[in-house]
Parts: structure tokens; C-alpha cells; sequence
């Protein structure tokens, strides 16, 4: 009996997290109010140079990205001033739980779960209300022999996790960066091909109809990368340079 009671109330508190979940992200895409999105710095590799630039970031160290966002709101129709409302936290101590380099799928699902704990675990000491989305990011001292590892958005539990470099000279690209991980937890699809990294033609092309099609002038935000040719591409340095395709503004309902 005892343990029928506890397996009841085990289903019901997941019953509410699911129902709770969908609602929540059903309201991040209606576009009517302001999401609250809260950006936790990480020192990643624990250097003096990663934490000095972690200790000079503001929250208008973000405006590149609500200015983005503003920007291709208004283009598809919406009127709301600040559809994303970007804060600072407090810097996170605790690094996010890592996933096999060849993760099968139970591998990810159980990862899923565990960084949608632990965001709520670190994230709650600092957090009343807690904010729409999480963000964390993972800063890294600029070394050019060292490679970023994957950045990741998960739309349930709306959390993303990105690796950045802490220069200011990568500010645009780390801005880039964490605006295609924030889609990603509000439904975005990315639209690049996963060996080369190069845009898939047409969703993944800023303009598809453009002639000729190469080089493009703009990077689509999930394509990831500004088409120079059919076998070259670049990451952009700007959220300038970037834009929201129709089939992304479909999937995050701003279209």
C-alpha cells in the first residue's frame, strides 16, 4: 500500500512538471510578454584571465542579443519593445554535468535530465521567481589551438549551455552563439549540416533566392554560418549580420 501511495504521488508530481513545462513554453512563444532570460558566467578552465573578464561583465554586455531579437520581432510583425529581457547572474561555481564524446540515446536522455537538475540546483540559490530561461555559459581563455566544445539549448526545461571565449574581441561571436542556443530552448531546429557545419540551402541561407545564391551577406540564426560559397562558410561576427529565416520564425511561432 505504502508503496502504491509513493508511486501515486511520484506520477502526479511529474504530471504537474509536464503540464507546467508545456505551459511554460507555450507562453515563451506567444510573443505578448517579455521572456526573462538569465545568463550564469562560468569560469571553465579556472584561469586569472577568464575570471577578470567573468568579473567585467554587465548585463548590457548582452544588449547585442535584445537588440537582435527586437530587431527581427518588429521585421515579422510584433510590436512588443523587449520581447527578451537579458540578466546578469551571479557567477556559478559548479560546472554543468558533462556527455559522452558518443553518447547513444539513453545517454542523452539521461544527460538531459541530469543538466535540467542540476541548472534548477544551482541556479535556485540565486533565482526568486526563477527566470523563463537559463543560460549558462562557459567561459574560455582565447587559445587558438584550443577548440570550443559543442554549445547546447534544450527546449524542455528551456536551459542552454554555451562554451565562449573570454575576449572581447569574441564578444559578437559568443553574442551569436548564445542567441542560436536561447532559440533552441524555445523550439528552433538547427539548419546546418552536422559534419561540415555548412547552412543547409534553403532553410539555413539568410536569403535563399538571392542571384546568384553565392557569397550571402547574412547568416540565418540556426543555419550558423554566412554562405560564401557551396563549400565555404563563415561563423558571423555580429548579430548584425544575422537574421531569423521563415522556417525558424515558424518553429518559435514568431511567424
Amino acid at each position: 500500500m505504502f508503496k502504491a501511495i509513493r508511486v501515486g504521488i511520484l506520477l502526479l508530481i511529474l504530471l504537474f512538471v509536464s503540464v507546467n513545462s508545456l505551459l511554460t513554453q507555450a507562453r515563451s512563444t506567444d510573443w505578448d510578454n517579455s521572456l526573462w532570460v538569465k545568463v550564469y558566467p562560468i569560469n571553465a578552465d579556472g584561469s586569472d584571465a577568464t575570471a577578470r573578464y567573468i568579473q567585467g561583465l554587465q548585463a548590457d554586455s548582452f544588449n547585442e542579443i535584445e537588440s537582435f531579437l527586437a530587431r527581427e520581432a518588429e521585421r515579422y510583425g510584433h510590436g512588443i519593445d523587449r520581447p527578451v529581457r537579458i540578466e546578469l547572474g551571479r557567477e556559478v561555481r559548479e560546472q554543468p554535468p558533462a556527455i559522452d564524446p558518443e553518447p547513444g540515446t539513453f545517454d542523452i536522455m539521461v544527460w538531459s535530465l541530469k543538466l535540467r537538475w542540476w541548472a534548477n540546483s544551482v541556479g535556485s540559490e540565486q533565482d526568486d521567481p526563477p527566470p523563463d530561461v537559463r543560460m549558462f555559459v562557459r567561459y574560455h581563455s582565447p587559445d587558438e589551438s584550443f577548440h570550443l566544445e559543442n554549445s547546447v539549448g534544450l527546449q524542455k526545461g528551456m536551459v542552454g549551455v554555451v562554451n565562449a571565449y573570454a575576449s572581447r574581441q569574441h564578444n559578437g561571436t559568443n553574442s551569436f552563439i548564445i542567441a542560436h542556443e536561447f532559440l533552441h530552448t524555445l523550439g528552433a531546429t538547427d539548419k546546418y549540416e552536422l559534419g561540415s557545419g555548412l547552412p543547409v540551402f534553403p532553410d539555413g541561407y539568410a536569403d535563399p533566392g538571392r542571384n546568384p545564391l553565392h557569397p550571402q551577406r547574412k547568416a540565418e540564426i540556426m543555419g550558423g554560418r554566412i554562405a560564401l560559397s557551396e563549400f565555404d562558410a563563415m561563423v558571423p561576427t555580429t548579430l548584425k549580420d544575422v537574421i531569423i529565416g521563415q522556417v525558424t520564425a515558424e518553429e518559435i511561432r514568431l511567424r
